[in-house]
């Protein structure tokens, strides 16, 4: 399969969301992915189901929330009904995720897992089976613009490993520092969905952008 390109809305304009989204859409974008942040899990506050919901209605991209927040449990289902695609969780945040995936699965969403740096394969491995993907954070999550974590490279090959071995049907996403040149090596290692945003939007050809992290 090729590569999914997933723009993080978190660096495009907020003023022109709608603007920016149709321009990543028309230049080649897959999905938007949407960092939703409480300023508690993470140190950082972003958006809500609102927005998710605007979005929905502007555009025709999959979108890829990805909550950063302390209780997912209590929310999801918020940004559920405002229409997102893909609800991605951090297992750092719950105590039963296995009960959390089958949740959002049977409300007709996709399920993914994000884990932290310092959190290794082995916390998620059993859950592989029944997620629709894993998001492998290559930065410390909380803000855009940081340095490429190079020392994430081997966790996408074990996820890769496994999930080939077991012939899972599991996304793996990478986002954080992602840039021409970091894409390559994170797809090399085994991700096939790729999150990117300041490389992106503070690109002046969108299209050369996305086509660089093919």
């Amino acid at each position: 399969m090729k590569t999914i390109i997933a723009p993080s809305i978190l660096s495009a304009d907020f003023a022109n969301l709608a603007r920016d989204i149709d321009a990543i859409a028309k230049a080649g974008a897959d999905w938007a992915h949407i960092d939703v942040m409480d300023g508690h899990f993470v140190p950082n506050i972003t958006i809500g189901a609102p927005v998710v919901k605007s979005l929905k209605n502007a555009t025709k991209l999959l979108l890829d929330v990805h909550l950063m927040i302390t209780d997912p449990r209590k929310y999801w289902k918020d940004f559920q009904k405002a229409g997102a695609d893909i609800i991605v969780f951090h297992i750092e945040a719950v105590k039963n995720a296995k009960e959390l995936i089958e949740e959002i699965k049977a409300s007709g969403v996709k399920a993914g897992i994000s884990i932290k740096p310092a959190t290794p394969v082995s916390e998620i491995e059993d859950l592989l089976p029944i997620l629709d993907l894993v998001l492998v954070m290559t930065v410390e999550p909380g803000f855009g613009g940081q340095a490429f974590m190079e020392d994430m490279l081997p966790k996408i090959s074990r996820l890769r490993k496994i999930i080939n071995d077991k012939k899972y049907n599991c996304i793996i996403e990478v986002d954080g520092g992602i840039n021409g040149e970091t894409s390559k090596l994170c797809v090399y290692a085994g991700a096939n969905a790729i999150v990117s945003g300041s490389y992106i939007f503070s690109s002046s050809d969108f299209k050369k952008a996305i086509d660089s992290l093919r």
